[in-house]
């Protein structure tokens, strides 16, 4: 093979790339996006968790909106929780609000022997494609499926089904609120709710909007919207609509009074200490037993 022919050709594919650097540079220098060094700070504080319970698609979104806001005090994060957002606000020379950490609530008491089933589903085990197929195998439309979409959202491993009940089940000290079982419960059974002080929350387990009659024949541990825990309430924190209660537990003082005359046990207090023992009849009258007998 001719030599200058090998030469001319290698001289045409240099010049070929030096046109092309040439243009990929000014390319580049035209179309760049300049990304702000704190970013990187602030995503390296954050846990890296990339779930999403922050609103945003990962900790790099996440970083990227609170470089950008001047007020980050609407911005959190479930998981690295109030001390992570400290160290962002000292990163950031910004002021941060605490926020009470919250927990995810099961908010359905329809196990296995309260719904009984009326159907067998055979298809595949999801609850979005059993949703989206039929209302379930209970009477209850609004109850929990029981498939473990919500565990299988789960990063952390804080969520499990009850095979005895066949409800899913929260560990507390497991679960960063991060919301992804909530978004995977077609059913909206699921919600974050405050932790409370000692991890004491008081909640109705139900959702079920039917009426009375037809909630409890679909389930014995149905809400029945009777009102009367809205009643005994002193501090407006209950709400019957669409013939279901709701705690707001913001206004929520844990008195408990509610738990005591729900006719269904339609509200659920966990973390308490035990309640005291009641008082005989005769003794709360004053009048000792034995007195009484003779």
């Amino acid at each position: 093979m001719d030599v200058s022919f090998i030469l001319i050709t290698v001289a045409a594919l240099a010049v070929t790339g030096c046109i092309a650097a040439v243009i990929l540079y000014f390319v580049s220098q035209k179309f760049k996006v300049y990304e702000d060094p704190r970013v990187g700070q602030v995503e390296s504080a954050l846990p890296g968790a990339n779930c999403g319970g922050c609103g945003f698609p990962g900790c790099h979104g996440m970083a990227c909106a609170l470089v950008k806001a001047d007020d980050i005090s609407s911005l959190f994060c479930p998981v690295g929780g109030a001390d992570t957002m400290g160290k962002i606000a000292t990163i950031l020379g910004k002021e941060v609000v605490a926020s009470a950490p919250k927990v995810a609530v099961v908010r359905c008491n329809g196990s296995c022997d309260a719904r009984a089933r009326n159907l067998e589903y055979d298809g595949a085990k999801k609850c979005a494609i059993l949703a989206a197929n039929f209302a379930g195998e209970t009477g209850c439309s609004y109850g929990c499926l029981g498939c473990g979409d919500c565990v299988d959202a789960c990063q952390f491993g804080a969520i499990k089904i009850n095979e005895a009940t066949g409800l899913p089940e929260v560990d507390d000290d497991k679960c960063v609120a991060c919301g992804a079982c909530a978004k995977a419960c077609p059913k909206g059974v699921i919600e974050l709710r405050n932790k409370g002080p000692k991890n004491r929350r008081i909640f109705v387990s139900c959702i079920n909007k039917d009426k009375g009659a037809v909630a409890m024949k679909a389930c014995k541990n149905a809400c029945i919207g009777c009102g009367k825990c809205a009643k005994e309430c002193q501090f407006g924190a209950i709400t019957v609509e669409n013939n279901v209660a709701y705690i707001d537990f913001m206004k929520c003082k844990m008195c408990r009074k509610c738990v005591a005359v729900c006719p269904t046990h339609a509200i659920h207090e966990l973390n308490f200490p035990p309640r005291p023992a009641a008082k005989p009849a005769e003794e709360s009258a004053g009048q000792p037993k034995a007195d009484a007998q003779a």
